[in-house]
């Protein structure tokens, strides 16, 4: 049984690190590759919106895939390319865009969003009121008072 399941094993492995990049948009250059990479991780997909460039097989990602090659192939700087797709899509693009003041709800938000959702678990169990029926006559709520005392 070991022997059918380490090949499958070693398949699956295998396909884990597979990339949407294909062999022919790769660089020559194994270093300009490595940094065409390494930006392209950092891209995401305007389509697929949490991937990364690197990662999807959408067309418009590959576009952008190409791009950055020609950027990089131009001579650009990583700053420089990011910057022209930030300039071009704005700071969505990047999957961690920077900590500005135009940025702060974007980072803020799901702090904030924990806090006001703590706040009201908090707010509601201290305004809970107790279980005890209302609008019953004395008879009844004397015959409730009796059962729970059953019960203790």
């Amino acid at each position: 049984m070991l022997r059918r399941l380490l090949p499958a094993l070693l398949l699956v492995l295998l396909a884990l690190p597979a990339l949407a990049v294909q062999p022919d948009e790769m660089l020559a250059d194994p270093a300009l590759e490595a940094r065409a990479r390494a930006l392209s991780a950092e891209l995401r997909c305007m389509v697929c919106q949490n991937e990364s460039i690197d990662d999807s097989d959408a067309p418009l990602a590959k576009d952008l895939r190409l791009l950055v090659r020609d950027r990089i192939r131009a001579g650009e700087s990583d700053a420089a390319v990011k910057a022209f797709l930030v300039s071009r899509y704005g700071d969505f693009i990047l999957l961690k865009p920077p900590l500005e003041w135009r940025t702060v709800a974007l980072w803020t938000a799901p702090f904030l969003l924990l806090l006001a959702g703590g706040a009201g678990i908090v707010i509601a169990a201290r305004t809970r009121r107790p279980s005890t029926p209302e609008g019953l006559t004395e008879a009844e709520r004397a015959s409730v008072e009796e059962i729970l005392k059953r019960q203790e």
